[in-house]
């Protein structure tokens, strides 16, 4: 969320913000209007409650004085009567307020690129060495049936189409790199490893911006009003809702493990051939509190952290600036890592790197106390360590053998007992 000062003091950057994101900018128009009839109201209402103190305490000096008090105390209940109606108007008017407040997205940081979508986003460096194959790579699909680690059918028959099933050495893969992503997040880089809930209540999602922005992309539980984690982002963000820090805890790094769950309703027919796009998939992601003054060197550490899953597995990969209308919502400014996937030609995303600057914590109302005793927001960072249907597809198509094994990357072999991927007899 962002401050309402801000918005009053400088109307023209947030409606410039909106524009780089190709929104309407009536929105910041309606959030002034609201905010001026909100003000004016508790203006309104302040008055009368002066009004009514000062007659409640010359109510019992005329008694003491032998004076006529029906006319008062008429005026005493008439006040009550406009006080009420008042307070009605306000209540009404700050829900009104609050609910355009929350549609605000995040202004843009100056520096990223303007552009209406992902055609427009800087490629800022390619890692690795793409890798050059003296046989046809075949994708991911096709290696997964040989090796026996998909089973498609029997995901749709227990739930649906976008919940696939690990079998034998996929789901063994599976587990050996995300534990090799925790060790690496907490025993060299310094992060807290959080085993969080995977539900949460919308004080939560609200908090991080999933709502109401993304209400339709997500399952919620309407008995309990519970919302199935899109990302471990969400818990371990508000893990600090309505705390306060203090400035010498900063920066404070935590990394989680979860499933994840997105209806991604808006998606429909968008790659939907094997685990490319899938409604449950697992996820390692890190999270970071820091002050503001230091949040964009956080961010490029960030991002390294990130890269460092990927260049310790030994994969090709390249690092993408978003341009202003391709950033999320919540976001100022955003790194993706992509994964080259030679079996598809195409890259694909498997990291976001954000930097939210005080949008998060104002919304899920996160402090820190500085050194001058004063209270400020923190900026939050989160950024995924990396997701595993995609990371998966890049290893099955990058280390691919011509006799359909899979040649496993050397860091990841103590974790899953073996160096290879065998197909299947």
């Amino acid at each position: 969320m962002l401050d309402i000062k801000r918005i009053r003091e400088t109307p023209d950057e947030v409606r410039e913000g909106l524009k780089r994101r190709w929104m309407d900018t009536a929105l910041v128009d309606m959030v002034l209007d609201l905010d001026g009839k909100r003000r004016a109201l508790v203006t309104e209402a302040d008055v009368l409650k002066a009004r009514r103190n000062d007659v409640s305490k010359s109510i019992g000096a005329r008694v003491k004085a032998g004076e006529d008090v029906a006319a008062v105390k008429d005026e005493m209940r008439s006040l009550g009567d406009k006080i009420a109606a008042k307070d009605v108007e306000i209540r009404a008017i700050e829900e009104a307020f609050r609910a355009a407040m929350l549609r605000i997205p995040n202004v843009p940081n100056k520096s990223i690129a303007t552009g209406p979508d992902s055609s427009y986003n800087r490629d800022v460096r390619h890692v690795g060495v793409e890798r050059v194959f003296d046989f046809t790579p075949q994708d991911h699909i096709t290696l997964g049936e040989r090796l026996g680690i998909f089973d498609f059918p029997r995901g749709v028959k227990l739930t649906g189409t976008g919940f696939p099933i690990l079998l034998g050495q996929g789901a063994k893969l599976q587990r050996a790199l995300i534990q090799y992503m925790l060790d690496l997040h907490t025993q060299k880089q310094g992060y807290t490893e959080m085993l969080p809930p995977f539900v949460v209540n919308t004080a939560s999602m609200i908090g991080t911006g999933q709502l109401p922005k993304m209400q339709d992309d997500m399952y919620h539980c309407e008995v309990d009003d519970f919302w199935l984690i899109p990302t471990a982002e969400v818990p371990v963000t508000n893990y600090y809702r309505d705390d306060v820090l203090d400035a010498a805890q900063l920066p404070v790094k935590m990394t989680a493990y979860t499933p994840c769950f997105r209806r991604e309703a808006g998606s429909a027919g968008k790659d939907t051939r094997g685990i490319l796009r899938v409604h449950q998939f697992d996820k390692v992601e890190m999270v970071k509190f820091v002050e503001p003054s230091t949040s964009y060197d956080e961010l490029e550490k960030l991002v390294k952290d990130a890269e460092d899953v990927l260049t310790g597995l030994g994969l090709y990969f390249r690092v993408l600036e978003l341009c202003s209308g391709d950033i999320s919502f919540s976001a100022a400014k955003c790194y993706d890592l992509e994964l080259w996937a030679p079996g598809q030609k195409a890259w694909l995303e498997v990291s976001s790197c954000s930097n939210f600057e005080s949008f998060q914590a104002r919304r899920a109302n996160i402090r820190y106390r500085g050194t001058d005793g004063k209270l400020a927001f923190v900026h939050t960072l989160n950024g995924s360590g990396v997701a595993l249907p995609r990371l998966m597809i890049a290893i099955l198509e990058q280390c691919q053998q011509a006799d359909g094994s899979v040649l496993l990357p050397e860091v990841i072999r103590p974790y899953f007992g073996g160096d290879l991927l065998t197909p299947v007899k």
